[in-house]
Order: structure tokens, then sequence, then C-alpha cells
């Protein structure tokens, strides 16, 4: 066996074994700049040992000098991950890079391949139908069929960039879970107005300059009637409200499509956003912890009498209920935006609005309005059901 610094040129024993020294393959072995064990064969014979030598030599200069490069059809899963996280994610938000890595390591995890080129499309079926039968979040609750398809959305986009690297020659079709389609939860207009009231229970923020009923009604104000995310309108700034052309900019670092955009705001918003006027550099100036805002809510929620009916109880994939279930989040606020309006508003004026990149997502609220909103009174009624037909 012939040794070189990191590569060397042999004969498989068990192959020696089988067919005999003569027809023996000749291999060259080697161990990549991350440990990773690889070997090529060159054939048999001394033509097979020439070139084995030959093969070796040229790997180990490589080595020596810094210039090896990885075979890139056949990088490890792991390797893949690593360079994928460093040279695409990392331009993500860093929720958004947890979640495409956590994808990615279920999948490496459930089906555990060695090699990119190793994947096939039972692989990724087998990781679908495991996945969905793993724990979810809540006791005794199973992954949602969305969550198992977010994570096959992620694979997939791992797979197209597999694929522009030349990692990999084609993706290999994904067959994505049914999705139960549920009508979305909104604060309802009953609702809102008796949280507007309950207001008066709030006692955070207690630093600022005005009540925290003040605080607080303007925020559930904002939220209603400009379908912002929670996230965006606590870091609005003074710095990008007009309060006399009643215009607010959302700032691309601000916001989930990180584009700015600038709208404007209704008489009542405005009329609220008066009441909290400060010196600070945020509107909604909160010094507590993030997680205190929605306990607060939560107060006030129970302050106004609202207990909602879990929407997925019974459902063997939710789990055990939590106090979350039968409350409303900030979240159903911008829903209540969608849906209000959806009746009132072309489908792409509605978009915009919400900012929402896919057209499906807003075509949910389109849908949910109509729902709320029937054109019953326009349905025929046969001459014998109409009132004006019975003889008594």
């Amino acid at each position: 066996m012939a040794k070189y610094k990191g590569a060397w040129v042999r004969q498989l024993p068990s192959q020696i074994r089988k067919v005999g020294i003569a027809k023996a393959s000749w291999y060259v072995e080697w161990k990549e700049p991350d440990g990773t064990q690889r070997c090529e064969s060159c054939g048999p014979g001394a033509s097979g040992k020439k070139a084995a030598n030959r093969l070796g030599d040229r790997i180990r200069a490589e080595l020596l000098t810094g210039q090896y490069e990885v075979l890139r059809t056949d990088i490890a899963w792991n390797r893949f991950i690593d360079e994928y996280t460093e040279k695409v994610l990392t331009n993500l938000e860093a929720t958004s890079l947890r979640e495409v890595v956590r994808s990615l390591k279920a999948f490496g995890r459930i089906v555990k391949p060695k090699r990119v080129s190793s994947i096939t499309a039972n692989m990724i079926d087998t990781f679908s139908a495991k996945r969905q039968k793993e724990k979810g979040r809540k006791p005794g609750s199973v992954v949602s069929p969305a969550t198992v398809n977010k994570d096959l959305r992620n694979l997939r986009t791992a797979l197209n960039v597999c694929r522009e690297w030349g990692y990999i020659d084609d993706v290999l079709k994904i067959r994505f879970l049914r999705e139960p389609k549920k009508l979305p939860r909104y604060v309802t207009p009953e609702d809102f107005a008796a949280l507007y009231v309950a207001c008066g229970s709030a006692r955070l923020p207690d630093d600022l300059p005005f009540s925290a009923t003040e605080w607080w009604r303007a925020l559930l104000v904002v939220a209603q009637m400009t379908g912002w995310r929670i996230g965006e309108i606590m870091a609005l700034r003074w710095a990008d409200v007009d309060l006399e052309l009643a215009t607010a900019i959302t700032r691309h670092r601000d916001n989930k499509g990180h584009r700015d955009a600038k709208i404007s705001l209704h008489p009542v918003v405005v009329d609220h956003l008066r009441g909290v006027k400060s010196f600070d550099e945020f509107v909604f100036t909160w010094h507590p912890h993030r997680r205190t805002l929605d306990s607060v809510f939560a107060r006030i929620q129970d302050a106004a009498g609202i207990h909602l009916t879990c929407p997925d109880a019974g459902d063997p994939m939710h789990g055990d209920c939590t106090p979350a279930c039968h409350r409303y989040s900030f979240h159903d606020e911008r829903r209540a935006f969608a849906t209000m309006n959806a009746p009132n508003m072309t489908r792409e004026a509605l978009q915009a609005l919400m900012r929402h990149q896919s057209a499906d997502t807003t075509d949910r609220y389109i849908n949910m309005a109509m729902q709320l909103n029937p054109a019953v009174e326009s349905l025929h009624v046969p001459a014998i059901l109409r009132d004006d037909s019975k003889t008594g």
C-alpha cells in the first residue's frame, strides 16, 4: 500500500478475497479538510494502480497547498447545511433563520441523509409521514400539517439552492399535506367595544405623561384601523408620523415585507394618537418586557368579560388548551381589519394595505368576509314558500 500525507492508495481486502488480487480495484482514500472520509476507485491491474497513484499525488498536492475543493456532487448533508447557513440564511431575520435551520435539522434527524446526492423522493415522503406523528409544543398535541408543510417548503428551497450550486441535477417532487381550512378568528366589533371600555383597568405603562387607559385605547385603535402587525406598531417612531397630514410610515427594518410603506390615517386614529403625543422616540413607549404587553392585554380581556371558545377544541393535533386559546391575540386585531374591510376594497388594495406577500393569504380574508355577509336575501324562494302565496 502506497501512503501519502492525507491520501493513500490500496486494494480492499474484501475485494481481494472475492475476485483475487489481479481483478481487485485500486482505490484512493483521503480525508477532506473537514475530516470527511472519501475514496475513489481507479480500476484493477497495473493501469488502475498507476491511475490511483496519479490521483493520490494530485489530491495530496491540493491538500498541502490549500487548493482542494470538495466534489460538489457528493457533499455531506451536514456540511451543506453549514454552507447554506453561512452564505444564504444569514441574510434572514434571526427568527426566520432559526425556523429554516430547525426544519433542515428535523429532516436530517428523521431520515439521516449522509450526502445531498443520496436524498430520494422516498426519503422526503418518509420524513413527511414521521414528522406529523411527532409531539407538538402543547401537551398531548402532535405536529400540525401546517408545520410539516413549512418544513417541506424550507427543504424545497434548500434543495433548489443545491441545484443552483451544482450539488444535484434536479429537485425532487415534494408532496405537501392537505391543511384544514379554518375560519380565522378576529376581534368582533362587539368585543372591541368591550375591550375599549375595559382599557380603564390597565395599570401599565405607568411612567408616561398620560394614563395607561389612553395608551391602550390608542394602541387598540391603531391595531384595529391600520391592520399593522404588533411589531410594526411598537416600532413606530414619532419622526415617521405626521398628524397634520394624517400619515404614518412603517419602515423596512420593522415590518415583515422589508419595505417602507406610507399609509393614510383615519381621523379617529389621529385623534387617539394626539392623546398620547410625547417627546419619546417611539409612539408607544413600553419599558417592561415584551411578554408583559401580552399579559396586560389578557387582563384587559378578563376585565371585559371576554372568554372565547377554542376553535381547535377536540382536535387531536391541538392537544390541551391553554389560557391563550380562550383569548384574543394582537394578530386577531389585524385579522379584524382585513375581515371587516374586505367587502369594501378590491383584492389588490387589501393586499397592499395588509402587505401580504401572497394573494392567497388575502383571499382567505375575502372568503371570510363573504361568509360573514352572505347574500341570502337575493336567493330564489320557491313560490309555495313565499308568505304572499300562503292561503292559511
